[in-house]
């Protein structure tokens, strides 16, 4: 009996997590498809096939649906593990080169741009008419800019920074360049490839913080 309710359990368990997906999911494209504003909750649940109820017993309302998307978007799926603790995160503090952290910080923030760019913008769009969605807004642009912090302070205990550049500057040049509306722009409205954008960007970043090319 003890081994048939543990199965049952794992089975409940997993059917919320899929349903939770399916919600976040739902919203998500909505989102970007309709905006945030006139994206509603019955019409996330009607798209996710399950009741008004669930979508909030799930995942809460439109805000903690935009805040999951996002946050399952920037690592890339649902496990609870923040950003900072990923391995492809992790690694680049194991690095001592300068160009392989820039490297590495690229590769993560296109990575990330792929994935949260048209959202990114369906935020933006909100803060301007939504309380709660401009709080979530500022948060996400101080989590970037923590994340940009780390990456310099890192950079430069390795000699990787211009010598006349200082941290709070270093800091803010790869803050606006890990935004992923440059991502939108130059991808997804100008066509450019993944490829040309990650060149451009790691070549860009070398230049800024290091104020030399690339090696």
């Amino acid at each position: 009996m003890s081994v048939k309710r543990e199965y049952s359990s794992e089975l409940r368990a997993a059917q919320a997590r899929d349903t939770r997906r399916a919600i976040v999911a739902a919203a998500a494209r909505l989102f970007i498809e309709d905006g945030y504003g006139r994206t509603t909750i019955d019409a996330i649940a009607q798209a996710a096939g399950c009741s008004r109820k669930t979508v909030f017993a799930s995942a809460g309302g439109k805000a903690d649906l935009m805040k999951l998307a996002l946050d399952w978007a920037t690592v890339g799926d649902d496990d609870p593990v923040p950003l900072a603790e990923r391995s492809n995160v992790r690694d680049i503090g194991h690095l001592s080169d300068p160009d392989a952290i820039i490297a590495g910080y690229v590769s993560v923030i296109v990575d990330i741009d792929q994935r949260v760019a048209e959202l990114s913008e369906a935020l933006v769009v909100a803060a301007g008419i939504d309380a709660q969605a401009r709080a979530l807004r500022e948060q996400t642009v101080a989590q970037r800019l923590a994340g940009a912090r780390a990456f310099v302070k890192h950079l430069a205990n390795h000699g990787g920074l211009a010598a006349d550049l200082d941290l709070r500057a270093a800091a803010d040049i790869a803050w606006v360049h890990s935004d992923a509306a440059l991502y939108r722009w130059l991808v997804l409205e100008r066509r450019w490839s993944r490829q040309r954008f990650h060149t451009w960007l790691q070549h860009t970043l070398t230049l800024q913080l290091r104020g030399e090319e690339e090696s």
